[in-house]
């Protein structure tokens, strides 16, 4: 008998909820090995290739690098503004007993870092990249979490969702309030003018998904023009977008679900494949140890578990709110781990953070090597611990 092919598994392997974790780590797989390789000098000026156009009035010419950071992560940014949103309105942020968990973790998690951060690097040349150890990494964390299947509460998995997303929240504002260039009001303007037209349109029930779309593409621009990260666009469209929280797909319900796909399984990779080309060169180990490197590796894999176990421990003692349903405290260090995993939102905010490229790639290889640790850590930590009470 022949036996058939099986032209199910690439579509059922798309429908795995780790399947874009996979991808995203097959990319940096990919780019760290072209990095080190003849193949890293050709890349490197295929990122640099300007891509646009420039007229009188009009300013859309950037290297290929620039449109990937600033152009296809303003949609991953409007994806986790949908998301956000969403929550909000009928998920785990819905209500302040449902949301005051993970805010409040949020904050710690976010917190304690960039002070362990700031605490190695206070008044050096590397002072400004507290923020790199305060972000999640959405897409790893949750693909890590799935990954555990059974073995851990389900609730602990929305719960880790919630915080990323509020993490995510925190790092969006941190990025537009501390890592911005000088601010020119009059693009500001404009971008406000037409967010209030596209809060209109929610207002008076326009529907169509065209009518935020458009207007926010030209959001994109003028912030961008204006010296704020041009991705907190991608946040304000979203939050325009009306839903409800009713069993009937919202506008919002349905651009998310349109958007989940193309940004995991290509605009996170594509980021994760031009920003993680870290060619390894003689004193990058001697990087990881100094002030730079600990900060980020500290921050990342002590920092976050011990502000979100902390935060956490305090608002539960203080009847403020409650574990989620199945968890115990270790489910709580196992979360605060797999949240060390910074990665994409790191790497973007190193790149905010320093010009100088050998400075870019030490704290590249720093929240690569805190990201896989403290995945792997809480990995562990949380199969074991769902393995002892199994047998239990």
């Amino acid at each position: 008998m022949k036996q058939v092919i099986n032209l199910k598994a690439f579509p059922n392997f798309l429908k795995h909820e780790s399947a874009g974790g996979i991808i995203l780590f097959f990319c940096v797989v990919i780019s760290l090995i072209i990095a080190n390789t003849p193949l890293g000098i050709g890349f490197n000026n295929l990122l640099e290739t300007q891509i646009g156009f420039n007229t009188e009035s009009v300013h859309l010419e950037y290297s290929l690098a620039l449109w990937i950071n600033d152009g296809l992560m303003a949609i991953f940014f409007l994806l986790v503004g949908l998301e956000i949103k969403r929550e909000l309105v009928e998920g785990e942020l819905a209500s302040p007993k449902k949301a005051a968990l993970p805010i409040i973790c949020a904050l710690g998690g976010a917190l304690i870092p960039a002070a362990i951060y700031m605490f190695l690097n206070n008044d050096t040349p590397t002072a400004n990249g507290w923020g790199i150890p305060m972000a999640t990494d959405i897409a790893f964390a949750l693909a890590v979490i799935t990954m555990l299947g059974k073995t851990v509460p389900a609730s602990l998995k929305i719960f880790l969702a919630a915080l990323a997303i509020v993490d995510d929240l925190l790092a969006i504002l941190v990025i537009a309030l501390f890592y911005s260039s000088d601010l020119d009001f009059t693009y500001l303007a404009y971008a406000g003018a037409i967010l209030l037209l596209l809060v209109l349109f929610n207002y008076f029930g326009v529907k169509s998904i065209v009518f935020y779309l458009i207007p926010g593409v030209f959001i994109w621009y003028f912030v961008h023009h204006s010296g704020i990260h041009a991705t907190i666009a991608g946040v304000l469209t979203a939050l325009t977008l009306p839903t409800t929280p009713d069993a009937i797909e919202s506008p919002l319900e349905k651009l998310e679900h349109i958007l989940t796909k193309p940004v995991n399984f290509l605009i996170i990779p594509v980021f994760a494949l031009a920003n993680t080309n870290i060619r390894f060169e003689a004193g990058m180990i001697e990087g990881i140890f100094s002030s730079l490197g600990m900060g980020i590796i500290l921050g990342l894999i002590i920092g976050k578990p011990v502000g979100i176990l902390l935060l956490s421990w305090l608002s539960v003692k203080g009847k403020i709110c409650q574990l989620p349903q199945g968890a115990k405290w270790i489910h709580i260090v196992g979360v605060g781990l797999l949240a060390g995993i910074g990665f994409t939102m790191s790497i973007f905010i190193a790149l905010l953070s320093f010009a100088d490229p050998d400075l870019i790639s030490i704290a590249k290889f720093a929240i690569l090597t805190a990201s896989v640790l403290s995945g792997g850590i809480g990995f562990i930590l949380l199969k074991m611990t769902g393995r002892k009470q199994s047998l239990s």
